[in-house]
């Protein structure tokens, strides 16, 4: 299988299930248990994202500046700081432990 054939493949399977989200009656998706179960869903596949993100590198586990990175704006998420000063503390301690060779 080509690559091209592996793109048009996912494609058309990807339309298919837009289709078939359509065809669904809405009363179905409008009950309280599959709006949580989709609410529940998006937040575990963005932790999940986060996590490959950060200790990720290839086939393997690495740990580095991006976890004390992580968990300063873990903490700063907690104590309510604004995004822009999420991303950017977050950003600085990744250079700082760079930098000084602590967590390369």
């Amino acid at each position: 299988m080509t690559m091209w054939t592996a793109v048009l493949v996912a494609s058309i399977v990807c339309v298919a299930l837009k289709t078939v989200g359509y065809l669904i009656p809405p009363k179905w998706v409008e009950a309280p248990r599959p709006m949580r179960i989709a609410d529940l869903l998006t937040v575990a596949l963005l932790a999940a994202l986060v996590a490959v993100q950060t200790l990720g590198a290839g086939q393997t586990i690495v740990v580095d500046a991006r976890v004390p990175a992580l968990l300063v704006a873990a903490g700063l998420l907690l104590l309510r700081a604004p995004f822009l000063v999420v991303v950017v503390a977050a950003a600085v301690v990744a250079a700082l432990l760079r930098l000084w060779g602590w967590a390369a």
